[in-house]
């Protein structure tokens, strides 16, 4: 298989990022990648930071905070009032679950294919809480979004406090319909904490459209940050409730300047902005890459996904039953059963590394021996690199 997509064009948007060339980067979903342009504004604030590092952070900090909150939020259409910014969805996640009361009696409900590291953090708060894990088992194969709320809700009860919703799946990279099951959940009076640590920049976020009580996601995956930025959304009647896991002088904050809310999350000691502050940056790069901005950036990888979800499926002879609409800048494609290891352990995902040069996930699935090979679509990858990998499956099937 051969071929070119965009030409000079996608070149030059390749050479955006410092990514090994000979390596066919399908991962951006695990680790993301950062523009060069967006590395070198973080260094420059560094060496700014360090030229007088008190200067810095007692009269610039709060408000360069300030302005990557106001830009968060136009983004994924939030209230700025409302977001902390934190380093990870799963230190959110924690925040959250961890905030919140739980005791005897109370479910706390989630999917089979929820994260693994934020499923651990619900099973060690319902263990020290005296609180149950309820899980809903989502269609396999999930062939429209509507069976996808039902799994959800079958599962609900009157104790169900607290659902635990991924907006993509992180082993699936199933987009949930999030907004309806955040509504039919608060119809029921259940409170949601949703990780959202794949949907900004892969697609369109309206937080307010969703309604939460929490929103969580990662800055560092598509919208291509540098590591260590993520944020936390809270609704109005929740925030007060919120803590976050290192506590420090915004516990006191009441009184003074500003809000506690802001105070608890922004200083939890001292540590490097740079990350946060460098998210502007980031939406600045990666929507002047393409002429449509965001939208097209979205409609690009998505369409370049389920190419290469096309490829992958002529090769492994499996047939196309979840809907595109479900899929974004990531697809999966489910491979024959077997026992396998953990995440990044699975032979086919080492043949694919060692001798071909392909960097892509085979992920367990969620019932027991299911393998899944996730691929994820960015503006640096072409079809030749999903013909590539193509070319690589045929060589371990034959």
């Amino acid at each position: 298989m051969t071929g070119r997509y965009g030409g000079s064009m996608h070149r030059q948007r390749s050479r955006l990022w410092g990514l090994d060339p000979e390596v066919v980067h399908l991962n951006h979903g695990s680790f993301g990648a950062t523009p060069i342009a967006v590395l070198e504004y973080q260094h420059a604030l560094q060496r700014h930071i360090e030229a007088n590092p008190t200067a810095f952070e007692l009269e610039e900090l709060q408000s360069e905070l300030d302005r990557t909150r106001a830009v968060l939020a136009a983004f994924v259409n939030g209230d700025p009032a409302g977001i902390a910014l934190i380093p990870n969805t799963t230190y959110g996640v924690n925040t959250a679950l961890r905030s919140l009361d739980f005791g005897e009696g109370d479910e706390i409900l989630l999917t089979d294919h929820s994260y693994g590291a934020c499923r651990n953090a619900a099973a060690y708060v319902a263990a020290r809480t005296g609180a149950s894990l309820v899980v809903a088992e989502l269609p396999d194969p999930v062939d429209e979004a509507g069976a996808i709320v039902s799994a959800i809700m079958d599962r609900v009860t009157t104790s169900t406090k607290l659902a635990l919703l991924d907006h993509v799946t992180s082993s699936t990279a199933l987009i949930l319909p999030i907004a309806e099951i955040v509504g039919e959940l608060r119809r029921g009076g259940v409170m949601t904490l949703v990780d959202g640590a794949h949907a900004p920049g892969m697609i369109p976020v309206d937080l307010a459209g969703i309604g939460a009580d929490v929103y969580v996601a990662n800055c560092h995956k598509w919208l291509c940050a540098p590591k260590g930025a993520a944020f936390l959304a809270a609704a109005p009647d929740i925030r007060e409730r919120l803590v976050p896991l290192a506590v420090s002088f915004g516990y006191t904050a009441e009184g003074t300047e500003g809000s506690r809310f802001h105070a608890m999350f922004d200083w939890t000691g001292t540590d490097d902005p740079t990350a946060h502050l460098s998210v502007p940056r980031a939406l600045e790069v990666v929507a002047g890459a393409m002429v449509g901005g965001w939208s097209e950036v979205m409609r690009h990888n998505h369409d370049l996904a389920i190419t290469g979800r096309r490829l992958a499926h002529e090769v492994l002879g499996e047939p196309i039953v979840t809907p595109a609409s479900l899929f974004g800048s990531m697809a999966a494609i489910p491979l024959p059963d077997m026992d396998g290891g953990a995440v990044y352990t699975d032979p086919l995902q080492t043949f694919l590394r060692e001798k071909h040069d392909v960097v892509i996930p085979v992920t367990p699935g969620p019932r027991p021996r299911q393998r899944w090979l996730r691929l994820s679509a960015q503006i640096y990858n072409d079809v030749d690199d999903y013909e590539r990998l193509a070319n690589a499956l045929e060589e371990w099937n034959g």
